[in-house]
């Protein structure tokens, strides 16, 4: 779809954006005194279809809600791929471990109607990798090969979630639009800031580290594993030195904020389409947003759930876009 077909769909996005949460209904959701409560203010925001009194259906009706709205306001199949790709290499991270292992997770899975639990498993079993989706294949194989062998989940993630972050890198070199290129950036920019860091904290090798990042264009990936190959001390100080100065602050924080930066920092690479009238930005990053304000819900509502402090979950809790 061209930038210009894009209007009426900006202009309900608008209107919708009114209804995202903000950093006050957030606090406000801090303050009351329990899950229930919680979830009635969410229902009265107009959360779910407004039945759902389960947490776990209410985020899972909200999510499918979002879905929905992109393919009604006809998102660029492209770029609709984009944004549900990292759903696709979780459930083959989730599938590739369940036969592995023979063990069921619950809620293992997201909800994809062409790449879900059955559908994966199936593949799988039959080794049927041309089946999947051609940046899948490869990874696919291996990483089944990998865990049979090893029953190894953590080199199983790593296969599969560098497998991921390369083709989001290349799909947003290769698309149009200014946010996705930027907003992937982020995204393999930020990961890779993760996994050098929980590397650095488990003593991780260098050659796992090199296994593991992504390349991208803002950090120097070959320079971000030397420094966390050597320690914590040494990785603070490459991303003071390489413009990430704050990662290493909530890094020293510790590891609920470093996590909050994480997200924080991708919601910051959005902000920018408020002001954008005409293009698929808008519609992106509504997207993503719902995707942060689940997200922060689901850890607010966990918090509760096992009667954290108030203060504790303000820490853990992320910045809205709305």
């Amino acid at each position: 779809m061209r930038d210009v077909e894009y209007t009426f769909a900006v202009a309900r996005i608008r209107v919708l954006e009114k209804h995202l949460l903000s950093d006050d209904d957030i606090s406000a959701m801090i303050s009351l005194k329990d899950v229930p409560a919680v979830v009635a203010y969410l229902l009265d925001r107009g959360w779910g279809d407004g039945s759902q009194q389960d947490p776990d259906r209410l985020l899972a009706a909200e999510a499918s809600k979002t879905l929905d709205l992109m393919r009604e306001l006809k998102v660029d199949p492209e770029i609709f791929r984009i944004l549900t790709y990292p759903r696709y290499f979780h459930n083959l991270k989730a599938a590739i471990k369940e036969l592995c292992t023979e063990v069921r997770v619950a809620g293992a899975y997201y909800e994809l109607e062409d790449f879900g639990r059955e559908r994966l498993l199936e593949l799988l079993r039959e080794k049927d990798y041309r089946a999947l989706p051609e940046d899948m294949q490869k990874v696919a194989a291996e990483a089944y090969e990998t865990m049979a062998s090893t029953q190894d989940g953590q080199i199983c993630d790593l296969m599969v979630d560098r497998a991921c972050l390369d083709a989001m890198m290349e799909i947003g070199r290769k698309n149009g639009s200014s946010l996705i290129r930027a907003y992937e950036e982020m995204t393999v920019a930020v990961t890779d800031i993760r996994i050098a860091y929980r590397a650095a904290r488990t003593g991780k090798s260098l050659r796992f580290l090199r296994e593991g990042l992504a390349e991208c264009d803002s950090i120097s990936v070959s320079a971000l594993a030397d420094a966390a190959s050597r320690g914590s001390e040494e990785l603070l100080t490459f991303l003071r030195g390489a413009g990430y100065g704050q990662a290493a602050d909530a890094i020293e924080e510790g590891p609920s904020a470093f996590d909050r930066w994480c997200d924080n920092r991708l919601i910051e690479t959005l902000k920018p389409q408020k002001t954008n009238t005409i293009s698929v930005g808008p519609l992106v990053a509504y997207y993503l947003a719902k995707e942060n304000e689940i997200k922060s819900v689901r850890i607010l509502l966990t918090a509760k759930a096992n009667g954290f402090p108030e203060e504790a979950i303000r820490g853990r809790v992320r910045e809205m876009y709305g």
